[in-house]
């Protein structure tokens, strides 16, 4: 990249393999399509579909799962440059079930390792780090060392991430076949909640990050630990956003369901945007709202990701899925 990210994710990325039939067990699955995967890569993939310059910090297997998700990230508009090659464990692979409206069944393979989690301090350009305006964070890559110690670097590079380095955002993504106990995780997420400006996270997550599933005492909580902004996924309430002046609260935006496992991620990509941008809170979650909805409408995760014009025909009462014909 000639110019720094403007969002810089550090974190989970790999292939989706996800059925072509839907209502289906994966044993009765006769076909697939592969996509770009991942967490923190869909987040970034979201930022650089809004036009954000993007780059993420990640793991590959050296073989051609590792290739493809470079080539994607490129292709979909993402740096690649600060992704790392690992020539010991092998590019993860995931695997969904699809049974709308609410039911995606995830399957995770990343034995014995993933690479994701073995980059260390060492591999990070702390440079690009600071210069980044916008850095987004999964708890997952405090799960295990060495990323738990290259975590505790990257947020120290972001002078603790107060105020001094644009946003620092953690996501509170809690996937429980990444840690050993709940209460694990709880310790990891709480000794780095004070160097973090956003924290974003469903209500089971919010309880174990801080203790809380009311949305309003988790975000109440997460303001006490240090974060400036509290945003507290409340499903079919809505999502609540609080700082220390301002509490906004956004309803969610009704589309038919697909397949609702990036939603979260698009909403991510979207936050980051509007965060980016300046925008009052109210329009900022609106619109995170509409990018999450047109995702949970499609199959896939990164390329899935809605460009700004998508989210104003959603906003608008349209449907962004329509085929116009020319």
């Amino acid at each position: 990249m000639s110019e720094p990210a403007e969002v810089l994710t550090f974190g989970r990325a790999g292939v989706d393999i996800y059925p072509l039939q839907v209502g289906v067990g994966l044993e009765d699955v006769e076909s697939f399509g592969k996509f770009l995967g991942g967490t923190t890569a869909n987040v970034a993939v979201a930022a650089a579909r809004l036009g954000r310059r993007a780059a993420i910090i990640t793991g590959v297997g050296d073989d051609p799962f590792g290739r493809y998700v470079r080539q994607e990230l490129r292709r979909l508009g993402v740096s690649d440059a600060h992704v790392v090659t690992n020539h010991e464990y092998p590019t993860p692979v995931t695997f969904c079930e699809i049974f709308p409206p609410d039911d995606f069944p995830l399957y995770f393979y990343r034995k014995p390792k993933a690479p994701d989690l073995q980059v260390t301090a060492a591999d990070i350009d702390l440079d690009a780090v600071r210069a980044a305006d916008l850095l987004w964070l999964s708890v997952t890559g405090l799960s295990e060392e060495p990323s738990r110690g290259a975590h505790h670097e990257v947020l120290a590079a972001r002078d603790g991430g107060r105020d001094r380095v644009g946003h620092t955002v953690l996501d509170l993504d809690y996937r429980p076949m990444f840690w050993e106990t709940p209460a694990a995780a709880t310790e990891q997420i709480q000794k780095i909640l004070g160097q973090v400006t956003v924290a974003v996270g469903n209500r089971e997550e919010c309880e174990v990050a801080i203790g809380e599933t009311d949305p309003e005492k988790a975000a109440d909580a997460l303001l006490d630990a240090g974060v400036e902004l509290a945003i507290v996924k409340q499903g079919p309430k809505g999502v609540l956003a609080k700082s220390r002046t301002e509490r906004v609260v956004s309803p969610p935006i009704s589309i038919t369901p697909y397949n609702g496992l990036g939603a979260g991620d698009s909403f991510g990509g979207s936050l980051a945007h509007g965060l980016l941008a300046g925008w009052p809170l109210e329009k900022v979650l609106s619109r995170a709202n509409a990018a999450g909805a047109i995702v949970a409408s499609r199959l896939e995760c990164s390329t899935a990701m809605p460009t700004a014009g998508e989210i104003d025909v959603l906003l608008a009462g349209g449907d962004p899925n329509e085929k116009v014909s020319a």
